[in-house]
């Protein structure tokens, strides 16, 4: 018999054993959790260049791909001023921490691109909303989808504007009925707000193409309500997507990383908006965490 107090051979290795068994699951959970990694993606900024100004995106897809059948043109939320430029070889821009510009990679497979839309560069002082309904901002955008898709053949695009962008994405998808093919409008605002009438003035009626509402059911901002979201897409005669769960928050009501941005089910999100676009039929509500 062993003395008091001393550690067999036997019961040293079956203490081994268990450490590797819970290293192996540490390693196994932090294999799922963790973010999905940049390598095998590629990331340019594609411009237009106009009369005196030039418009901008950030183009990402998977490396090798070569033709594709969808583009996602994602339209951030307020400012929706990225100032897009190239220091050192790379893109540089602002906006990281957007819930359509962190989440871009979730979009990606070998058949979809993915485009950030920047503002036209005379306007990055200021960038109202009422300029977003103009003639000459749909053919900004148009000029800048018609660039990328002879650059890297898209087949066909689908506009996705988050908060103060679903207004870019509404108007650009009105202006453009021959390009925008569908229409995805998230954490939308509803206004008249002091930024601007939002989507209140909207004409549902002059949209030719499908639209998709996605939304959180605990969405905090005040310009954004989810109760307005139901009212919507009754008025629109257009689907909903209802999204509930994620954080944790932190920041402003109105902020990205709260349900307004959908803070902890950002992939859930994007590859339900995604399956929306590849067969057109509406997902189920997405309820829980999804840590990034």
């Amino acid at each position: 018999m062993p003395a008091q107090g001393r550690v067999t051979v036997s019961e040293r290795r079956s203490t081994i054993a268990r450490m590797r068994e819970r290293i192996n699951r540490f390693c196994l959970a932090a294999l799922i959790l963790a973010p999905v990694p940049v390598s095998g993606q590629v990331e340019q900024i594609v411009t237009a260049k106009l009369e005196r100004y030039t418009i901008a995106a950030l183009v990402m897809h998977q490396e090798g791909a070569k033709a594709f059948k969808h583009g996602i043109a994602i339209f951030p939320g307020h400012p929706g001023i990225l100032k897009l430029r190239e220091e050192n070889g790379q893109p540089q821009y602002d906006q990281r921490g957007n819930f359509l510009v962190r989440s871009r990679r979730h979009w990606l497979d070998d058949q979809t691109l993915v485009a950030v839309l920047d503002a036209p560069s005379d306007q990055w002082a200021t960038f109202t909303q009422e300029f977003r309904t103009t003639p000459r901002y749909g053919g900004d955008v148009a000029s800048l989808l018609r660039e990328i898709s002879g650059k890297f053949n898209v087949e066909q695009w689908t506009l996705v504007g988050t908060s103060e962008g679903s207004v870019s994405a509404f108007h650009a998808a009105r202006m453009n009925a021959p390009l925008a093919k569908r229409v995805i409008l998230s954490s939308s605002v509803w206004g008249p707000t002091n930024n601007g009438p939002g989507l209140s003035s909207a004409k549902f009626g002059e949209l030719s193409a499908p639209l998709l509402w996605v939304h959180h059911e605990s969405d905090p901002c005040q310009y954004t309500q989810y109760r307005d979201a139901r009212r919507y897409a009754e008025k629109s005669m257009s689907p909903l997507l209802t999204v509930r769960g994620g954080g944790p928050e932190k920041g402003g009501a109105c902020q990205a990383f709260t349900a307004h941005g959908f803070v902890g089910v950002e992939r859930a999100v994007v590859l339900a908006m995604r399956s929306w676009v590849k067969t057109g039929a509406v997902p189920p509500a997405i309820t829980g965490n999804n840590p990034q």
